[in-house]
Formats: structure tokens, sequence, C-alpha cells
């Protein structure tokens, strides 16, 4: 009888471990603090979780896997199976997607600058460009267009720019160039300390970002429609462990996509933008609108010439780079108002 009820014993340890064992854990790469930029992922871990029972489960961390800059390095190596970063941090590596940060594409709205960025995201060139880094893209961070704060004396006109520097990448510091400006390119982590030093005078972010990096608090005016445009940050993850998850696990994770992206884009709509407003008030920053006639100006100056620069250094990198042009311009009308 002992050594019945000791096979028994040893043989439910055995299955517990294997119960264990079965359990899927993916290490999730972000950066700074849990945010509107962040809860797309936050959500997809809270469904995927749902979904599985507990048996597939995201483990976010917030700068303790890599710094930004590296999120595409790490995925391509395994270190950790998912990750978020932005497009414009290394044009190099991902040329492909910087097309939806070229300035004044003309998206209207968080809804449409996901579906855009979905149906570009499965594009062949952009599949095989990220595929060089063993990743595949999993769904875009949807931001509204950018515009500026910034410390010192307003710029009341788009000539007021001339001189000063400017925290802008990817297409939106190609457009401060164009009037001007010296734009510099730095990750969102690093800008509030070059602000407050002096590096930069000015930061071009969307609202979630100036408040969450802080550069509400070292500025005295911001602009309310220069809309120069937005950056692309897309979620990836390995293509191997993805290709490694049981049916379930994969369904469970791509089924949940959707509704991770709607619970984003409510909340960004809805909180995010509600705050925004009195956090200016309460801290008595001006706010600067230009007329619709120097606005159109800029475009004019900025919008053509930067696609075919793009087009240009693109094409002798390899990639069909007018037809990713075409095949954005073509989305946005699909998916337009």
């Amino acid at each position: 009888m002992n050594k019945y009820l000791g096979r028994v014993a040893a043989s439910a340890l055995i299955l517990g471990f294997a119960t264990e064992a079965m359990a899927t854990e993916w290490n999730v790469s972000l950066w700074g603090t849990r945010r509107a930029f962040t809860e797309h992922v936050e959500k997809l871990a809270e469904l995927v979780s749902e979904k599985t029972g507990g048996e597939f489960t995201l483990n976010i961390s917030y700068g303790g896997l890599s710094n930004n800059r590296e999120n595409l390095d790490g995925i391509s190596i395994g270190a950790f199976e998912m990750a978020q970063f932005c497009a414009g941090y290394h044009a190099d590596k991902n040329p492909s997607i910087t097309v939806l940060e070229l300035p004044f594409l003309g998206i209207e709205s968080l809804e449409q600058e996901a579906a855009v960025s979905m149906a570009l995201y499965q594009h062949p060139a952009v599949v095989a460009d990220l595929a060089r880094w063993n990743a595949t893209l999993l769904m875009p961070s949807p931001l509204p267009q950018y515009n500026i704060v910034g410390s010192g004396d307003a710029p009341m006109t788009l000539a007021d720019y001339e001189g000063m520097s400017v925290r802008a990448v990817g297409g939106i510091g190609a457009a401060m160039a164009a009037v001007g400006a010296v734009p510099t390119s730095m990750t969102a982590s690093e800008v509030r300390q070059a602000m407050d030093s002096g590096v930069v005078k000015a930061v071009s972010f969307a609202p979630h970002a100036h408040m969450s990096f802080g550069t509400i608090e070292s500025a005295s005016w911001w602009t309310t429609n220069l809309n120069p445009g937005t950056v692309n940050c897309p979620v990836v993850v390995n293509s191997d462990a993805l290709a490694d998850l049981s049916d379930s696990e994969r369904e469970a994770l791509l089924s949940s996509v959707d509704e991770a992206l709607d619970y984003y884009i409510e909340f960004y709509n809805g909180e995010t933008m509600a705050a925004w407003g009195p956090a200016l008030e309460e801290r008595g920053i001006e706010q600067i609108s230009y007329p619709e006639s120097e606005l159109t100006a800029f475009r004019d100056a900025v919008a053509g010439p930067a696609a075919a620069a793009w087009v240009e250094d693109n094409a002798a990198k390899g990639l069909p780079a007018q037809e990713i042009l075409d095949f954005v311009t073509d989305q946005i009308a699909e998916t337009g108002m």
C-alpha cells in the first residue's frame, strides 16, 4: 500500500510539473510607465489570459528588458517575445513603415490611423522588411497629430521657428526643418532632461506623451493646429515564438488584437483628451493657433518634397517605395470620411 501511495504521489507531482511546464509566458518590452500609449498592450495581455484560462500570459516590463531604441534588436535574437518601438527611432532598420511618418499624409483620426497601419503591415514588402529582424508586426499604437510645446518666446508665426532646436523625429523633423527649425532626434525618455537643460527649446509629441513625460511642466506655449504628422509605433512579436504557439494560443492572441485596439482608441479619445485641455489651462500654457494661409503654405512646401525624397531614398535601398507610398495613399482615400 505504501508503495502504491508513493507511486500516486510521484505521478501527481510529475503531472503538476507537466501542467506548469505547459503554461506559456511571453516577456513584453515597453518603456516609460503605463499610459495611454500602452493601454492596448495591457488590454491584449488581459484578453489573452482570459481566453486561455491563464495558460498563456504576457509579462509586461517597462524598461526592464531593453531600452526603446533596442527593442527591435531584442526581438531579432529572441531576448523577449513581444515589444513596442517607434519607426523613427531607427528608420534604417524598418524603412518600409516609415512611410506612415511622412508629414501631412492626411490621416484624420485614430481609427483611420489604425486601419491604414494594419493594412500596410500586411503588404508583402513590409512583411519581408520586418522579417529581416525575425519580427512579425502585430498591431499599431495609433497616435493623433503631433503638436509642439516649448519654453521661452512663443513662435507666433512659422518664421519664428528659425534656428529653434526642436525634438522631432521622422517626417515631423523634416517638416520642422522646412520652416528653419533645428530638429533633434531623441527618445521620449530623454526629452524632459533635454528640455530642462536647454538642449532643446521645444518638443513635438502627442498629448499623452507631453503629459506622461512631463514636457508641459517646463512649457510656456503649445501649438494647437500645426499638425505636421505623427509617428508609427508598432507592437511586434518574435516570428519564431509566434510559430511555436499552439493553435489555440495563437488564436487567443490574434483574435484579441481588434478588441485591444478598440479599447485603446476609446481610452485615448476619452480619458486622455479629456485631461489634456485642463492640464494646459492649469499651468497657464499659451495656446497658439496659426492662420490657415500659413498652414497651407507649410503643407505645400513640405508634403510633396518629403514624399519624393522618401521614395528616392528607399528605392535606392531596394524597396518598392513608390508602390508602398501609393498603397498608403490609396488606403487613406478608402478609409477617409
